[in-house]
């Protein structure tokens, strides 16, 4: 089970689609986006990237679309391949499916015991587990607290580093066990979350192919074309924020000798835009969904 799409209508109004144009769907999943786009196309095109090869039985069967296997930093490398460039949108929901979620033995979420594993891409061999009984405790550190954000992170580190010298750590059950120690009461959820969403942003590399991605849709759009970006936690958040409103990743502003920003999209979503009252109650995972929208000019 793939999760409902999220912002469905906010996304589908935000690349404001020509029926002729081509599209990126950046993280096609269980494709309940790239359905709506394709429902809106004529003689346009539709590309999509995933990684994960479960992703592949979702791909409709349209000879308007084509879904390649592969991480969305290569956007412009395939695009080129495939002679669709430029493009008039590029959409990007940077979410874990709940398919990936709901399948323990990917190891992706806290729910369920599996392996420690978090690969998107299960043809890589960096997982969880090597993460956690190899990396050095101050890489450690760093891990969980950049991406993270977690406040005890120099403790964290430490008892994952005594803890593995009695035992190997291979299972999720393992590392809640040695996490849940340090959690703030009542807020133990919350901080397994962190935990595992540093991790796992460690694993794929996500934060270094996001900033990737970013630029090669910045040199792939059209003029006029939107960027649509769905982020979950201020991480990805910020960084798709900054780069919209500077083309800076650290938010720093460059301007020409009069003064005018230099930046090659306009700002489309002045606040991000959130999911309503009822989306919430049907999908609660849409929560911390932020989407903004850049218009390239």
């Amino acid at each position: 089970m793939y999760h409902e799409p999220v912002l469905l209508k906010e996304t589908i109004d935000g690349l404001n689609i020509d029926p002729h144009g081509i599209y990126v769907d950046a993280t096609f999943g269980g494709g309940g986006h790239a359905r709506a786009i394709l429902d809106h196309l004529t003689t346009g095109r539709l590309f999509a990237f995933d990684q994960d090869d479960d992703s592949i039985q979702n791909a409709p069967e349209d000879n308007r679309f084509l879904l390649i296997n592969a991480n969305f930093k290569y956007i412009k490398n395939f695009l080129r391949y495939y002679n669709a460039v430029p493009v008039n949108g590029i959409l990007a929901d940077l979410g874990v499916s709940s398919h990936q979620l709901n399948s323990p033995e990917r190891g992706f979420s806290t729910r369920y015991d599996g392996d420690l594993d978090m690969k998107m891409d299960t043809r890589k061999s960096l997982d969880g587990k090597y993460i956690i009984n190899n990396y050095p405790e101050d890489k450690l550190k760093m891990i969980f607290s950049s991406y993270g954000e977690i406040k005890n992170a120099f403790r964290l580190a430490a008892i994952i580093v005594s803890s593995r010298q009695k035992q190997e750590i291979s299972t999720t059950d393992q590392l809640c066990e040695i996490a849940l120690t340090l959690a703030p009461r009542g807020k133990e959820n919350k901080y397994l979350a962190k935990v595992f969403q540093a991790l796992r942003i460690e694993v794929n590399k996500e934060m270094d192919a996001l900033r990737s991605f970013l630029i090669k849709s910045d040199e792939i759009l059209v003029k006029g074309g939107r960027l649509v970006i769905i982020a979950y936690h201020s991480l990805e958040d910020r960084l798709v924020k900054n780069f919209i409103r500077t083309g800076d990743f650290t938010g720093r502003q460059k301007k020409d000798f009069f003064g005018n920003v230099l930046t090659n999209f306009k700002v489309v979503t002045k606040k991000p835009v959130v999911p309503d009252e009822n989306e919430l109650q049907a999908n609660p995972r849409s929560r911390s969904a932020k989407l903004r929208i850049g218009e390239k000019i």
